[in-house]
């Protein structure tokens, strides 16, 4: 599966998002998903708070944290250098942070339309899936973890009214507070056919790399099994809204 932000411009940058795509289509990605609700830049104010910008600025408790944590700090200096694959090679100053940063806000598309979905979807091969619905259309039901609009209504709470509307003709895919597996069975519980979890594989991939990834995911899938278990439930086509009266 490959995610495609709406910080890609089709009107400024038709061949970098037909690349983009192309890339993705021969990688043999199954799905593409593309953010609709993100057409500026969030404020986000824990960042602000922090003093989290790009590229990011030295600060006196940045450099505190970095004093107090001299093995974290000496794996980081000799891991090798992150970049962005998606745009190395493809602009210049992908290497430099602030040229990226700079590019990168450029990119943000407030005008965004059903016309930009229709030319997405001309080259597009497979199945296109719709990001940061909080209404009833087709989709992944998410709010960004109420980041980029502080007070926005919970994922988990128009999840109900959103499936209702869809039905089955669509499959809902539900994004926000996932943390366990009993928050797994109670979207499922209310419509979604399946769960996004960035969370829990960042904090595995931190913690142990790639196995802690697969850590994670046993840790979710074991809950999983145990909150059905305790609801009487044997299959997730079984889970339902009279499943979470328990939980």
């Amino acid at each position: 599966m490959a995610r495609l932000g709406v910080r890609c411009r089709r009107a400024n940058k038709p061949h970098f998002v037909r690349s983009l795509v192309e890339r993705a289509a021969a990688a043999q990605c199954s799905a593409l998903v593309v953010t609709l609700d993100l057409p500026v830049v969030g404020q986000r104010h824990r960042d602000i708070r922090n003093g989290m910008g790009m590229p990011p600025k030295p600060r006196f408790k940045t450099m505190l944290d970095i004093a107090i944590s001299p093995a974290w700090a000496l794996g980081i200096a000799r891991g090798k250098r992150c970049t962005l694959g998606n745009l190395a090679g493809q602009i210049r100053g992908a290497d430099n942070l602030e040229s990226l940063s700079q590019w990168i806000g450029t990119q943000f598309n407030a005008p965004l339309s059903w016309k930009d979905i229709e030319w997405l979807a001309g080259l597009w091969p497979g199945k296109l899936i719709l990001k940061g619905i909080l209404d009833a259309a087709a989709l992944v039901v998410s709010n960004h973890g109420g980041r980029q609009l502080d007070g926005a209504p919970s994922s988990i709470w128009l999840l109900p009214t959103i499936a209702d509307v869809v039905g089955s003709s669509i499959e809902i895919l539900f994004d926000g507070g996932i943390r366990s597996g009993q928050d797994i069975m109670r979207a499922v519980a209310l419509g979604a056919r399946a769960c996004l979890s960035g969370r829990a594989y960042i904090y595995g991939l931190g913690a142990g790399g790639q196995a802690g990834v697969t850590r994670a995911i046993e840790i979710l899938r074991n809950e999983l099994d145990v909150s059905m278990a305790l609801t009487g439930v044997t299959t997730i086509a079984d889970i339902d809204r009279r499943a979470i009266a328990g939980i």
